[in-house]
Protein backbone atom coordinates (compact mmCIF):
# COMPACT_ATOMS: atom_id res chain seq x y z
CA UNK A 1 0.00 0.00 0.00
CA UNK A 2 1.16 3.44 -1.02
CA UNK A 3 2.38 6.09 1.76
CA UNK A 4 0.07 9.31 0.91
CA UNK A 5 1.02 12.55 2.67
CA UNK A 6 -1.70 15.06 2.84
CA UNK A 7 -1.13 19.07 2.44
CA UNK A 8 -3.27 21.16 3.30
CA UNK A 9 -2.29 24.89 2.42
CA UNK A 10 0.16 23.62 -0.56
CA UNK A 11 1.75 27.37 -0.55
CA UNK A 12 5.16 28.11 -0.55
CA UNK A 13 6.21 26.61 3.33
CA UNK A 14 3.25 23.23 2.18
CA UNK A 15 5.40 22.89 -0.82
CA UNK A 16 8.91 23.06 1.10
CA UNK A 17 7.76 20.51 3.21
CA UNK A 18 6.27 18.28 0.36
CA UNK A 19 9.89 18.59 -1.66
CA UNK A 20 11.66 17.14 1.75
CA UNK A 21 9.33 14.38 3.02
CA UNK A 22 7.21 13.30 -1.01
CA UNK A 23 9.70 11.30 -2.34
CA UNK A 24 8.15 7.84 -3.36
CA UNK A 25 4.70 8.83 -1.50
CA UNK A 26 1.54 9.93 -3.22
CA UNK A 27 1.16 13.64 -2.65
CA UNK A 28 -2.43 14.80 -1.81
CA UNK A 29 -2.42 18.74 -2.41
CA UNK A 30 -5.60 20.56 -1.30
CA UNK A 31 -6.51 23.80 -0.95
CA UNK A 32 -9.56 25.85 -0.17
CA UNK A 33 -9.28 27.31 -4.22
CA UNK A 34 -8.66 24.20 -6.20
CA UNK A 35 -6.75 26.04 -8.40
CA UNK A 36 -4.25 26.58 -6.22
CA UNK A 37 -3.59 23.25 -5.29
CA UNK A 38 -3.41 22.37 -8.90
CA UNK A 39 -0.68 24.63 -9.46
CA UNK A 40 1.37 23.55 -6.85
CA UNK A 41 0.24 20.12 -8.21
CA UNK A 42 2.19 20.69 -12.01
CA UNK A 43 5.05 22.60 -9.90
CA UNK A 44 5.60 19.19 -8.23
CA UNK A 45 5.10 16.89 -10.82
CA UNK A 46 7.04 18.46 -13.06
CA UNK A 47 10.27 17.77 -10.27
CA UNK A 48 9.09 13.91 -10.58
CA UNK A 49 6.71 13.74 -7.14
CA UNK A 50 3.44 11.87 -7.72
CA UNK A 51 0.36 14.48 -7.45
CA UNK A 52 -3.30 14.20 -6.47
CA UNK A 53 -5.39 17.34 -5.86
CA UNK A 54 -8.65 18.35 -3.77
CA UNK A 55 -10.16 21.00 -2.70
CA UNK A 56 -11.35 21.49 1.00
CA UNK A 57 -12.96 23.69 3.00
CA UNK A 58 -10.61 23.54 6.78
CA UNK A 59 -13.42 25.17 8.47
CA UNK A 60 -16.26 22.90 7.50
CA UNK A 61 -16.38 19.21 8.92
CA UNK A 62 -17.88 17.55 5.97
CA UNK A 63 -15.45 18.85 4.00
CA UNK A 64 -12.47 18.21 6.13
CA UNK A 65 -14.08 14.39 6.38
CA UNK A 66 -14.21 14.55 2.53
CA UNK A 67 -10.61 15.11 2.02
CA UNK A 68 -9.73 12.25 4.67
CA UNK A 69 -11.84 9.87 2.60
CA UNK A 70 -10.26 10.68 -0.58
CA UNK A 71 -6.33 10.43 1.98
CA UNK A 72 -7.71 7.17 2.96
CA UNK A 73 -8.78 6.03 -0.62
CA UNK A 74 -5.23 6.61 -2.12
CA UNK A 75 -3.21 4.72 0.44
CA UNK A 76 -2.10 4.66 3.99
CA UNK A 77 -2.38 7.98 5.42
CA UNK A 78 1.52 8.75 6.52
CA UNK A 79 2.40 12.40 7.02
CA UNK A 80 -0.08 15.53 7.57
CA UNK A 81 1.16 18.85 6.55
CA UNK A 82 -1.46 21.55 7.60
CA UNK A 83 -0.13 25.01 6.32
CA UNK A 84 -3.62 26.68 5.51
CA UNK A 85 -4.57 29.43 7.05
CA UNK A 86 -5.51 33.36 7.06
CA UNK A 87 -3.43 36.01 8.46
CA UNK A 88 -4.94 39.41 10.22
CA UNK A 89 -4.56 41.15 7.41
CA UNK A 90 -6.57 38.96 5.35
CA UNK A 91 -9.84 38.79 7.47
CA UNK A 92 -11.98 39.94 10.55
CA UNK A 93 -11.90 38.27 14.15
CA UNK A 94 -14.17 35.86 13.52
CA UNK A 95 -13.43 34.25 10.34
CA UNK A 96 -9.67 33.94 11.42
CA UNK A 97 -11.14 31.68 14.41
CA UNK A 98 -13.08 30.04 12.29
CA UNK A 99 -10.28 29.09 9.81
CA UNK A 100 -7.83 29.27 11.81
CA UNK A 101 -8.84 27.92 15.15
CA UNK A 102 -11.78 26.10 14.85
CA UNK A 103 -10.36 24.62 11.47
CA UNK A 104 -6.98 22.99 12.70
CA UNK A 105 -9.16 21.46 15.80
CA UNK A 106 -11.19 19.76 12.90
CA UNK A 107 -8.39 18.80 10.80
CA UNK A 108 -6.56 16.97 13.85
CA UNK A 109 -9.59 15.57 15.41
CA UNK A 110 -10.81 13.89 11.66
CA UNK A 111 -7.55 12.87 10.68
CA UNK A 112 -6.16 11.54 14.37
CA UNK A 113 -8.71 8.85 13.22
CA UNK A 114 -7.05 7.75 10.24
CA UNK A 115 -3.15 8.60 10.58
CA UNK A 116 -1.24 5.43 10.37
CA UNK A 117 1.00 4.03 13.25
CA UNK A 118 4.50 4.77 12.88
CA UNK A 119 2.96 8.25 10.88
CA UNK A 120 2.89 11.96 11.70
CA UNK A 121 1.58 15.16 11.39
CA UNK A 122 3.33 19.32 11.82
CA UNK A 123 0.87 21.95 11.62
CA UNK A 124 2.28 25.48 11.21
CA UNK A 125 1.24 27.72 13.25
CA UNK A 126 3.07 31.21 13.98
CA UNK A 127 5.25 33.29 16.48
CA UNK A 128 2.39 35.22 16.94
CA UNK A 129 1.49 32.75 19.60
CA UNK A 130 4.34 33.38 21.35
CA UNK A 131 3.53 37.07 21.29
CA UNK A 132 0.30 36.56 24.21
CA UNK A 133 0.67 37.00 27.48
CA UNK A 134 0.23 33.87 29.76
CA UNK A 135 -3.77 32.89 29.63
CA UNK A 136 -5.64 31.50 32.51
CA UNK A 137 -5.17 27.30 33.24
CA UNK A 138 -8.43 27.40 32.05
CA UNK A 139 -8.54 29.19 28.81
CA UNK A 140 -5.76 27.18 27.89
CA UNK A 141 -7.21 23.73 28.54
CA UNK A 142 -10.21 25.22 27.15
CA UNK A 143 -8.37 26.09 23.75
CA UNK A 144 -6.39 22.16 24.12
CA UNK A 145 -9.38 20.04 24.83
CA UNK A 146 -13.17 22.03 24.26
CA UNK A 147 -14.52 19.77 20.86
CA UNK A 148 -13.48 21.81 17.54
CA UNK A 149 -17.50 22.10 16.83
CA UNK A 150 -18.12 23.78 20.75
CA UNK A 151 -14.93 25.78 20.56
CA UNK A 152 -16.47 29.63 18.97
CA UNK A 153 -19.09 28.96 22.22
CA UNK A 154 -16.21 29.68 24.77
CA UNK A 155 -17.00 33.29 26.64
CA UNK A 156 -13.37 34.55 26.12
CA UNK A 157 -13.75 33.69 22.15
CA UNK A 158 -16.75 35.55 21.72
CA UNK A 159 -17.68 38.53 19.21
CA UNK A 160 -17.69 41.30 21.66
CA UNK A 161 -14.55 39.80 23.55
CA UNK A 162 -12.28 39.36 19.89
CA UNK A 163 -12.85 42.52 17.77
CA UNK A 164 -9.08 42.43 16.79
CA UNK A 165 -7.71 40.10 13.91
CA UNK A 166 -4.60 40.19 15.49
CA UNK A 167 -5.45 39.43 19.06
CA UNK A 168 -8.00 36.49 17.28
CA UNK A 169 -5.04 35.29 15.24
CA UNK A 170 -2.56 35.31 18.71
CA UNK A 171 -4.92 33.58 20.22
CA UNK A 172 -5.96 30.93 17.28
CA UNK A 173 -1.77 30.32 17.06
CA UNK A 174 -1.62 29.50 20.95
CA UNK A 175 -4.48 27.66 20.57
CA UNK A 176 -2.80 26.00 18.05
CA UNK A 177 -0.01 24.80 19.87
CA UNK A 178 -2.11 24.31 22.99
CA UNK A 179 -4.58 21.63 20.61
CA UNK A 180 -1.58 19.58 19.35
CA UNK A 181 -0.43 18.76 22.82
CA UNK A 182 -3.66 17.52 23.50
CA UNK A 183 -4.13 15.78 20.42
CA UNK A 184 -0.11 14.29 20.70
CA UNK A 185 -2.10 12.09 23.40
CA UNK A 186 -4.66 10.52 21.31
CA UNK A 187 -2.82 10.54 18.27
CA UNK A 188 0.09 8.68 20.18
CA UNK A 189 -2.61 5.70 20.92
CA UNK A 190 -2.33 5.00 17.13
CA UNK A 191 0.99 5.03 17.21
CA UNK A 192 1.69 8.76 15.60
CA UNK A 193 2.90 11.79 16.51
CA UNK A 194 2.21 15.21 15.82
CA UNK A 195 4.13 18.72 16.08
CA UNK A 196 3.86 22.48 15.40
CA UNK A 197 6.33 24.59 14.18
CA UNK A 198 5.90 28.12 14.79
CA UNK A 199 7.72 30.31 12.04
CA UNK A 200 8.43 34.05 12.02
CA UNK A 201 8.89 36.15 9.00
CA UNK A 202 9.33 33.49 5.89
CA UNK A 203 10.12 34.97 2.42
CA UNK A 204 7.02 34.36 0.51
CA UNK A 205 4.91 36.08 -1.54
CA UNK A 206 2.39 37.28 0.90
CA UNK A 207 5.40 38.27 2.93
CA UNK A 208 6.73 40.34 0.64
CA UNK A 209 3.40 42.24 -0.07
CA UNK A 210 3.22 42.82 3.44
CA UNK A 211 7.25 43.87 3.43
CA UNK A 212 6.20 46.53 0.71
CA UNK A 213 3.06 47.59 2.33
CA UNK A 214 1.44 49.30 5.09
CA UNK A 215 3.14 48.03 7.88
CA UNK A 216 6.04 46.79 6.12
CA UNK A 217 7.91 49.62 7.98
CA UNK A 218 7.57 47.70 10.96
CA UNK A 219 8.44 44.25 9.82
CA UNK A 220 11.30 45.71 8.48
CA UNK A 221 12.16 47.15 11.99
CA UNK A 222 11.37 43.13 13.69
CA UNK A 223 13.47 41.77 10.98
CA UNK A 224 16.69 44.58 11.66
CA UNK A 225 16.57 44.25 15.20
CA UNK A 226 16.45 40.76 15.92
CA UNK A 227 19.37 38.47 16.34
CA UNK A 228 19.41 36.39 13.03
CA UNK A 229 19.07 40.01 11.21
CA UNK A 230 17.11 38.45 8.48
CA UNK A 231 14.27 37.10 7.02
CA UNK A 232 13.70 32.89 7.22
CA UNK A 233 12.91 30.75 3.81
CA UNK A 234 10.47 27.99 3.04
CA UNK A 235 13.27 25.74 2.51
CA UNK A 236 14.14 26.47 6.17
CA UNK A 237 10.85 25.75 7.52
CA UNK A 238 11.10 22.41 5.32
CA UNK A 239 14.08 21.38 7.13
CA UNK A 240 12.48 21.71 10.54
CA UNK A 241 9.27 19.81 9.13
CA UNK A 242 10.79 16.84 7.73
CA UNK A 243 12.91 16.64 10.93
CA UNK A 244 9.95 16.32 13.13
CA UNK A 245 7.76 14.17 10.69
CA UNK A 246 11.04 12.01 10.26
CA UNK A 247 12.72 8.94 11.97
CA UNK A 248 15.41 11.44 13.44
CA UNK A 249 12.02 13.23 15.41
CA UNK A 250 10.73 9.53 16.55
CA UNK A 251 11.23 10.65 20.05
CA UNK A 252 9.24 14.19 19.18
CA UNK A 253 5.82 14.78 19.61
CA UNK A 254 3.32 17.38 21.11
CA UNK A 255 6.19 19.99 20.93
CA UNK A 256 5.90 23.41 19.58
CA UNK A 257 9.08 24.79 17.28
CA UNK A 258 9.52 27.94 17.57
CA UNK A 259 11.74 29.19 14.40
CA UNK A 260 11.98 33.09 14.18
CA UNK A 261 15.40 34.31 13.86
CA UNK A 262 15.20 35.23 17.70
CA UNK A 263 12.04 37.70 17.12
CA UNK A 264 9.91 36.53 20.02
CA UNK A 265 13.35 37.01 22.17
CA UNK A 266 14.20 40.33 21.41
CA UNK A 267 10.03 40.98 22.05
CA UNK A 268 10.41 40.07 25.06
CA UNK A 269 14.09 40.48 26.65
CA UNK A 270 15.69 43.00 23.63
CA UNK A 271 14.87 46.49 21.28
CA UNK A 272 11.64 44.73 19.99
CA UNK A 273 9.99 45.44 23.50
CA UNK A 274 6.55 46.69 22.84
CA UNK A 275 7.08 50.23 22.13
CA UNK A 276 3.43 51.86 21.56
CA UNK A 277 5.54 54.34 18.95
CA UNK A 278 6.15 51.18 16.80
CA UNK A 279 2.64 49.06 16.59
CA UNK A 280 2.88 47.25 13.81
CA UNK A 281 5.83 45.36 14.81
CA UNK A 282 3.23 43.02 17.00
CA UNK A 283 1.68 42.23 13.29
CA UNK A 284 2.89 38.72 12.54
Amino acid sequence: MQDVVVVIGPGSIGQAIARRVGAGKKLLLADLRLEHAQAAARTLADAGFQTEVASVDIASRASVQALVRTAASLGRVWHVVHAAGVSPSQAAPATILAVDLVGTALILEEFGQVIASGGSAVVIASQSGHRLGPLPREQSQALAMTPADELLALPFLAPDAVTDALHAYQLSKRGNALRVMAEAVRWGKRGARLNTISPGIIITPLANDELQGPRGAGYRRMLALSPAGRAGTPDEVGSVAALLLGADGAFITGSDFLMDGGVTASYWFGELAPDHSHPSQERN
